[in-house]
């Protein structure tokens, strides 16, 4: 990690937050000294914070977190010009600008809203200006949330190619058992699989975030498959992100990239990209796409679920409801029903004019049971 590019921070809403409500303005001013510093050291950063929500509630007295979406939006939205005044405050300290780049689930999910919101975070990048990114929560729709900034920061970190994602939360890192409830549990310092040890996290958030340490595991396994090496370390050692950069590690977790990484298209496909439906394949096909290399013919699918048009990006599932890839089909879920488990001379009396031979191509398909 001595030639750290891009690194991406994320920080959420307890560690951001004071225990009489609020924002701890101590922490802000501690990620815009690391961040100064790393700049310093020729490393480009985005921060993706929480926290609006926190602020919000302070600022209108609410004790408690909203439960419905159309309240956590209205918090939101007053909590947004807090937390964005904050962050400009303290970046000016240290003689950075920062910019508040609000995003919701279709700025990713769409290809073109990805490409657009990828060129933008490049060119503020470009013009020296630190990105600070949060989830567009004051007007999506439920449906098309992320739920928390976990995952978000992680897509973000596949979207810009960083070197690096660190994970701050308000524990050490990743423990065999949790260490509120478990005293005797240890400190995991690297995670090679994080299928390994999905069993470890406790799904329990906070009262004021949304997060537990499932997303902040899906979010690493997110990130190392894109290639990025990811960090969960304690926000109360902010400071020692600089280490990180000079190749020491701080108490926290680590996980190392996968090897064989998924490239831009692929990580759209597996993690940002919503799916429209579903195919169901038989055994034969689920070997030739898992271990043989190979494309989802028509002859292998035995049911479909849902409704798309050709070139939407669909979900693969065996015969056990296990999904094992995601793909852009060729075929509309009308003509995918008229031609499952048919072979290409039928298909083209099926389907008079139809140019594809196949119902999925490999380019277009990435495999997701195998992470």
């Amino acid at each position: 990690m001595n030639t750290l590019k891009r690194a991406v921070l994320k920080i959420g809403s307890n560690s951001l937050s004071l225990a009489e409500g609020g924002i701890n303005e101590t922490v802000i001013d501690q990620l815009a000294w690391v961040i100064a510093e790393l700049r310093k050291q020729g490393t480009d950063c985005i921060l993706v914070t929480s926290g609006a929500v926190a602020a919000g509630m302070a600022k209108m007295k609410l004790k408690e977190r909203p439960k419905d979406i159309v309240g956590k939006q209205a918090t939101a939205a007053v909590g947004q010009g807090i937390l964005i005044e904050r962050y400009s405050y303290y970046f000016e300290k240290y003689s950075m600008s920062c910019a508040q780049v609000l995003l919701s689930r279709i700025d990713l999910v769409e290809a073109e809203h990805y490409r657009n919101a990828k060129n933008t975070l490049e060119k503020l990048l470009n013009f020296g200006v630190v990105p600070i990114i949060n989830e567009n929560d004051t007007v999506v729709f439920e449906e098309l949330c992320f739920g928390d900034n976990d995952r978000l920061s992680a897509l973000v970190a596949g979207m810009v190619n960083a070197d690096l994602l660190v994970l701050l939360t308000d524990v050490d890192g990743l423990f065999t058992a949790n260490p509120v409830h478990h005293p005797d549990a240890v400190l995991i310092t690297k995670v090679e699989n994080v299928a390994e040890v999905k069993g470890l996290a406790d799904s329990t958030g906070s009262e004021i975030g949304t997060g537990g340490m499932v997303t902040k595991l899906k979010a690493a396994e997110m990130a190392t498959r894109f290639g990025t090496p990811t960090f969960l370390m304690n926000a109360a050692r902010i400071a020692q992100i600089k280490d990180i950069a000079e190749g020491s590690y701080p108490l926290g977790t680590y996980f190392p990239p996968l090897k064989h990484k998924l490239n831009g298209k692929k990580r759209w496909m597996a993690y940002a990209a919503l799916s429209m439906g579903t195919v169901i394949i038989d055994a034969g096909a689920e070997k030739a796409l898992l271990h043989d290399g190979k494309s989802l013919l028509a002859s292998g699918v035995t049911g479909i679920e849902g409704f798309w048009e050709r070139k939407d990006l669909i979900k693969i599932v065996n015969n056990r409801g296990e999904e094992i890839a995601r793909g852009i089909v060729e075929f509309s879920s009308e003509e995918t029903e008229k031609v499952k488990g048919r072979h290409s001379e039928e298909i083209r009396r099926l389907i008079p004019g139809i140019k594809a031979e196949e119902l999925v191509h490999r380019d277009n398909l990435t495999i997701t049971q195998e992470y």
